[in-house]
């Protein structure tokens, strides 16, 4: 379980990022994590991945409160960041070096043959498109079987159709050993397609204002007419913590989000 308990952020310049930032998060469960830029998705991030301290609060995994970097937490961020001295199998296998050598190949063949690069094991990173060296940086996050994957918006540079194509690559892979995935996007479509719960975060100081359970059975339409009550609900709710909802329509807003009528 991964746990932050009212966590909070300033900065030494002053700049409050977080504050008061409660979420539970069940192992195999995946979160997106939605909202206006500067209200501290990625700040929350690289508190739950250790590489920055909470100001207030904690974050804990399994009971433990996280201070640093953590080898049950992995994170793939915009950029692939492959090693480029290293092949796409090398890449792939550099954080399990440890394992003996058939379990390490075993595990870096099923994660390129599940990213669909099997063809691309001997090649070099410079030598592949940005949609196939994300894939290899996908697979290199989860061949450690990890217990929570974080994710920093890794399609974002990529084109629609490459994104939708990864965003399954990282659903099959996820299927095998079903870590947490904490996924921070700007993409709503994105975060309906992959998670189970969509956080949505109000700036200044970032802390969460709404929750919504996408409820959709996997795989998922993103054409159906489920997909799309959720996607207005998302939208709705985002307009309202940055504000952009007034009069008549805010209170019918506020009323649903409160369950009244």
């Amino acid at each position: 379980m991964l746990v932050l308990d009212r966590v909070g952020k300033t900065y030494p310049n002053g700049v409050h990022a977080l504050e008061g930032v409660s979420l539970s998060v069940a192992l195999g469960e995946i979160v997106a994590v939605v909202g206006g830029s500067g209200c501290g998705k990625s700040t929350m991030l690289r508190a739950i991945a250790g590489l920055d301290t909470p100001s207030r609060g904690r974050v804990m995994l399994d009971g433990m409160t996280i201070t640093a970097p953590h080898e049950k937490i992995g994170i793939i961020f915009q950029e692939p960041r492959l090693l480029p001295w290293l092949t796409v199998a090398e890449n792939v296998a550099f954080g399990i070096e440890h394992l003996p050598r058939p379990e390490r190949d075993r595990r870096v063949v099923t994660a390129l043959g599940r990213v669909g690069l099997a063809e691309k094991a001997n090649a070099w990173p410079r030598e592949l498109s940005g949609g196939q060296a994300q894939r290899v940086a996908i697979a290199r996050a989860l061949v450690p079987q990890p217990e929570v994957l974080l994710l920093d918006e890794p399609f974002s540079a990529l084109d629609a159709f490459t994104r939708a194509d990864l965003q399954d690559h990282l659903l099959a892979l996820w299927a095998d050993s079903r870590p947490t995935l904490i996924l921070v996007t700007h993409d709503v479509d994105e975060a309906i397609a992959l998670a189970d719960r969509i956080m949505v975060m109000r700036p200044r100081p970032g802390r969460i204002f709404d929750e919504i359970a996408a409820g959709l059975p996997r795989p998922r339409d993103r054409r159906s007419d489920a997909f799309d009550a959720v996607r207005r609900q998302v939208l709705d709710s985002l307009d309202r913590s940055l504000d952009r909802v007034s009069g008549p329509k805010r209170e019918r807003l506020a009323a649903t989000a409160c369950g009244t009528k």
